[in-house]
């Protein structure tokens, strides 16, 4: 009989309740410091703090889908959430926890910033060139892409294989 497979939830929603916070506090000192002002240059042109509203998704594409993409974030929550007491692996854990986070802090712009519910324009204020003007819920989102090939490529799984024997539970 194989041992039952270690809880990382918990560690989940830690990364992403402490992703979605950092997001939450930076994206509050942007609005407060930067509107309303030009670029301020924090290492010459390599990195700027750009305050833009986004109403598109990365990089500013299909500005008039906020709805559709607020319904995925949704549905990506939903996800994680369901899958969440099955992780076996802690980076697993840990990409998910950062793309949870990423999700709802993005999601929670669209929520709760104008011009309205699901349709709010997303906060974005770090600029690096040739490349559009991101926040950390981006950031948190992309580096979760990078460890999960990492993980995928070294075979690691997420979840524990079901057991299909019918005198198991869940089978």
């Amino acid at each position: 009989m194989r041992p039952a497979p270690l809880k990382y939830w918990r560690f989940l929603y830690t990364c992403a309740w402490i992703t979605f916070l950092i997001d939450l506090a930076t994206k509050s000192w942007a609005v407060s410091a930067l509107s309303n002002r030009e670029p301020v240059k924090i290492i010459g042109s390599l990195l700027q703090l750009t305050f833009i509203r986004n109403p598109g998704a990365a990089f500013s594409f299909a500005t008039g889908s906020t709805v559709l993409f607020s319904l995925f974030a949704l549905a990506v929550i939903a996800a994680i959430t369901y899958i969440a007491p099955r992780i076996i692996h802690r980076g697993w854990a840990l990409v998910l926890g950062l793309l949870l986070g990423g999700v709802l802090g993005n999601l929670s712009d669209r929520i709760f910033r104008s011009p309205g519910f699901l349709q709010g324009h997303v906060i974005d204020w770090i600029e690096l060139p040739h490349w559009p003007i991101f926040n950390v819920a981006d950031s948190a989102i992309v580096v979760a892409a990078g460890i999960s090939i990492i993980l995928s490529a070294r075979n690691i799984a997420p979840v524990a294989p079901r057991d299909n024997r019918p005198d198991q539970p869940g089978a």
